[in-house]
């Protein structure tokens, strides 16, 4: 038995240190996940913590078949979607950045070369919010969590081909609206 499993089986049991292990755990790297997708960093404390009751509430119904996470992750989401479809206001680029906290990080290289990549970094990010939700989500699931097809297939109750043509799709649609914020970067 792993130690989250552990810790699960602790928390069912009542023991509420064993579930504030998880929440230690995993609320920063959700957290992160859900600015992602909302791309406003005081929603996504909200997410995160209705998705922390609800994991609570309901985790006598964790079959552990999966990984912890992504069980979390998916009530995540499903918090996240239902938020987005409520509040459905475009945001300026300006109160994007205002919300996400995305600040020019310094490579080291040129001093042009930390606001070059600011500026790469907020278009990408105006991009991202013209995804649909559905290409969205499975672009932060693979590049930006890391998931493997199968585990974003569970997390989106989708099948590994669905999550392939997805995929592709999303891709392409992010490089078309790259191309239309970014129309001078050689790269595409």
């Amino acid at each position: 038995m792993s130690d989250e499993s552990k810790l699960i089986e602790s928390a069912l049991r009542g023991e509420t240190e064993a579930f504030g292990e998880l929440v230690r755990r995993y609320q920063d790297r959700l957290y992160s996940a859900v600015v992602h997708i909302l791309g406003n960093r005081s929603e996504a404390e909200d997410v995160v913590q209705d998705a922390f009751i609800q994991a609570y509430v309901k985790l006598d119904t964790f079959k552990q078949n999966s990984r912890f996470y992504t069980w979390l992750y998916r009530i995540a989401f499903n918090v996240s979607i239902s938020r987005r479809r409520r509040r459905r206001v475009e945001m300026s680029v300006d109160e994007g950045r205002e919300a996400t906290g995305v600040e020019p990080v310094d490579g080291g290289a040129s001093p042009s070369a930390p606001l070059e990549e600011a500026e790469r970094r907020e278009q990408l990010h105006e991009a991202m919010l013209h995804l649909t939700d559905e290409h969205r989500a499975i672009i932060v699931l693979r590049h930006m969590e890391d998931f493997s097809y199968e585990e974003i297939a569970e997390v989106l109750e989708i099948s590994v081909g669905t999550v392939r043509s997805r995929l592709h799709r999303a891709r392409a649609s992010l490089l078309e609206h790259l191309r239309e914020v970014m129309p001078d970067e050689p790269d595409w």
